[in-house]
């Protein structure tokens, strides 16, 4: 039991991030990995005693995070998208804060499969064959999705890019 805690622990703050993703309801979220980690913990004796615990963890979040949302869209219900204030990391400057909401936005828009594709491998550095098997798709998938990602990043940032005297709520009252 105390293996088995030391090899979990470490993860779940990555495993927390990693939710967010899918939920971007810190409630939501850490639900999520509740229940990543009560399944992990009943299935403890089912894992591959040489595989990695991360990736095994990762792909049980993964999976109950995609089965709950094909859940709530056969329901037609809508995954919580709003993010709260508190929630985004408070930046030195305005202008660091607006940028960093400009990339959380952007990210926000990408599609599931390139989103999870780019946290994966920028935020949690995950190994492409450790994504590719988390995600359960080929390795040149990862890759592909990857790139298509990063690319449609860049080009949503740049668009929702304005220079400071165009955002009239960061101008000097006269």
């Amino acid at each position: 039991m105390a293996e088995m805690a030391e090899l979990i622990e470490p993860i779940i703050p990555a495993l927390r991030r990693y939710a967010r993703t899918f939920v971007r309801d810190a409630g939501a979220a850490d639900d999520l990995v509740q229940d990543t980690l009560e399944r992990a913990i009943s299935r403890w004796h089912q894992r591959r005693v040489d595989g990695n615990p991360r990736t095994w963890l990762f792909t049980i979040l993964h999976n109950l995070a995609v089965n709950h949302l094909r859940r709530a869209r056969r329901r037609q219900e809508l995954p919580l998208d709003d993010a709260n204030e508190s929630d985004i990391m408070v930046s030195s400057t305005q202008e660091d804060a607006l940028r960093h909401a400009d990339v959380l936005a952007a990210v926000a828009q990408l599609p599931d499969d390139q989103r999870s594709v780019l946290l994966l491998v920028s935020v949690e550095d995950v190994s492409y064959a450790d994504a590719a098997r988390i995600l359960d798709i080929p390795i040149g998938t990862v890759m592909s999705r990857l790139a298509r990602a990063r690319a449609r990043l860049l080009k949503l940032v740049e668009e929702q890019a304005k220079p400071v005297s165009d955002r009239p709520y960061l101008r000097r009252i006269q």
